[in-house]
């Protein structure tokens, strides 16, 4: 149920993202936050990619200021608020559909490298003394980095779809006022020949 609580429990709560929200009832919020936030720092330990705590700090002052700017709306705002997936907006939906669609490959082949990774290293870390000093470092290093060329290959590949998104765009808005402009011309010398036709008759 969403309702204004308790400030000191909301600040505690508010302290761990998405925690906040889930406290004054905005579960879908939470949720989003929540697993957002620990999804990234996931990432940045598990595939040593340290650029990617920025953005968990961002995730975590977002959540911080998010719950008390609830906790401070007047009532008739703050029940007002629905409660959603901050993070996947309503008009995010139908890229959603495309980008599965169109990279639903090449996202599967991120996962399965994922996992063959993991089970690269705890096969190797089993059988490691058997294998030679050299070889066994070539291994590791394999099984260590390949899930960061997947990442970084699929975040590579979504950047450069943005970037297509954004100029079709550009050229639509380019087309359409043309477009516009056409019209007018057309309908005038329509307009006109149909005068001039009524004045020589």
């Amino acid at each position: 149920m969403i309702r204004k609580k308790n400030r000191f429990f909301t600040f505690l709560f508010s302290l761990l993202p998405g925690a906040g929200q889930m406290y004054m009832g905005f579960m879908k919020r939470g949720l989003c936050l929540m697993s957002c936030f620990f999804l990234l720092l996931f990432i940045s330990t598990w595939l040593n990619i340290s650029p990617i705590m920025f953005i968990v700090a961002i995730v975590w002052f977002y959540s911080f200021f998010d719950t008390h700017n609830l906790r401070s709306t007047p009532d008739e705002e703050f029940y007002a608020i629905k409660d959603e997936y901050i993070l996947f907006p309503e008009f995010l939906k139908d890229k959603y559909h495309i980008l599965q669609d169109k990279y639903r490959n090449l996202f599967a082949i991120a996962l399965i490298i994922v996992g063959i990774t993991v089970l690269w290293n705890n096969v190797y870390n089993i059988l490691w003394q058997l294998v030679p000093n050299n070889i066994g470092r070539f291994l590791y290093k394999v099984g260590y980095y390949l899930p960061q060329l997947a990442i970084g290959c699929a975040i590579i590949l979504l950047g450069i779809y943005l970037i297509k998104g954004k100029k079709q765009e550009l050229d639509k808005e380019e087309t359409y006022p043309k477009e516009i402009l056409q019209l007018p011309e057309s309908n005038s010398n329509e307009t006109l020949g149909g005068s001039s036709n009524e004045d020589y008759s």
